[in-house]
């Protein structure tokens, strides 16, 4: 899959911006704050719905400005796709395809693209939304139908949480809140759905990246990959992360545990191998065992929305434990591990890699070896502040922005 033309109407900084693009590898140059990584961003958001910046799209419409138009032109041999988004300030976005209306949940069945960027150090040194994000965005782009199912997961949330905080204002306690049994049963049935999907993303994922950090880095650290879930009584977005002589299994305190996961500890960590219907047996306990706990608090305190991707090398949590060079190998890993997955799976092609700003943040020989894994495919997608940053076998075709204006581009022989 090879983006051939990008055409932006109000977007970021741009007021209208239209570039070219061609097979192999393309360098967007500019100084910082000029609008190289809107271009990557346009790009992207194709296939993930968002931005890997910001969690809202409003940011991402030009200042005065009520929406912001995207359009790619996508080229799949000899087959050519045209796709538009229109991203409002305000209310829902629009999306065509070929000039006709979709749902813009259709946009990434077209547009397949890994993004790396610096942000990415915050998907294995902040707090579990970011991992839960990424493996949610690569979810999407292996299978479009899990955009409505996470969509459907989080209004279904939303209404849950209401309804406890409501109960909490009025003092209601207990099983005198019949009307939870509802959105009980639509919790559990679509958030079985997401756990079984991200369990079988962590197996698939697991080989790759090992494969993956071993190539950048140099060495092998036994990089390991693994859901813990918050239906088994672990509740990662409060407890402390496990260390290195205790297993994520044990690392909860014991008055903080649910009484469900006494019962079965040996299942809080996450395994792909389970059916849905032990999934729903634990969802249910666990919600059961919490209930109290979500009406004092109005929260509610179980699902994957509070679930965490467990990181690790030399048996160790990344986050606290790893080195610059460690949590930058192994945020590099999570994303070729993805386009592997998804070269391996995809009818499209290759998907498009883009690279936003990372070869300034490693040192040569992690630029090198970056270097060597991504020249193979299709498309590579560069930005950089300073042109010498980026190894030269990705220098193919170079495009010069100043301050949201595309001032020159040059390519083949030219470069």
């Amino acid at each position: 899959m090879i983006v051939e033309q990008l055409s932006l109407v109000d977007f970021r900084n741009y007021a209208v911006a239209d570039v070219a693009l061609g097979a192999g590898a393309n360098v967007f140059v500019g100084r910082n704050g000029q609008g190289k990584t809107n271009l990557a961003e346009a790009i992207g958001y194709f296939a993930t719905l968002g931005s890997h910046r910001v969690t809202q799209d409003a940011p991402m419409v030009r200042d005065g400005a009520d929406a912001a138009i995207v359009r790619m032109r996508l080229a799949y041999g000899e087959r050519r796709v045209l796709l538009e988004a229109q991203l409002n300030r305000t209310g829902s976005n629009k999306a065509r395809v070929n000039g006709a209306a979709v749902k813009t949940n259709e946009l990434p069945r077209y547009a397949q693209v890994v993004l790396f960027a610096p942000e990415d150090l915050q998907i294995v040194r902040t707090d579990p939304s970011a991992r839960r994000r990424f493996a949610d965005q690569l979810l999407i782009q292996r299978a479009p139908r899990m955009s409505a199912v996470l969509g459907d997961y989080d209004r279904v949330l939303k209404q849950r949480t209401a309804l406890l905080k409501s109960a909490r204002a009025r003092g209601i306690r207990g099983d005198a809140l019949s009307t939870l049994d509802v959105w009980d049963d639509k919790l559990v049935q679509l958030g079985t759905e997401v756990i079984r999907a991200r369990l079988a993303l962590a197996d698939d994922l697991a080989g790759p990246v090992a494969d993956a950090y071993a190539a950048i880095a140099g060495a092998d650290h036994r990089p390991e990959l693994e859901w813990v879930l918050s239906i088994a009584g672990v509740d990662p977005e409060e407890d402390a992360p496990p260390t290195a002589s205790v297993p994520a299994a044990s690392a909860v305190p014991a008055a903080s545990a649910a009484p469900a996961a006494s019962a079965a500890p040996e299942l809080v960590e996450g395994s792909s191998t389970r059916t849905a219907q032990e999934i729903e047996r634990q969802f249910r306990a666990a919600l059961a065992a919490r209930r109290t706990a979500e009406l004092d608090r109005g929260l509610t305190l179980v699902g994957p929305h509070r679930d965490d991707l467990a990181l690790r090398v030399r048996g160790l949590p990344v986050k606290g434990y790893a080195s610059h060079g460690e949590s930058w190998s192994v945020a590099l890993a999570l994303r070729l591990a993805s386009a592997q997955l998804l070269r391996a799976e995809s009818q499209l092609g290759d998907p498009v890699l883009i690279l936003d700003d990372v070869f300034a943040e490693l040192d040569t020989d992690r630029r090198a070896r970056l270097a060597t894994l991504v020249e193979g495919y299709e498309q590579v997608v560069v930005t950089a502040a300073v042109e010498e940053d980026v190894p030269l076998a990705l220098r193919a075709r170079t495009v010069r922005v100043v301050a949201g204006t595309i001032v020159t581009e040059t390519g083949g022989d030219d470069a």
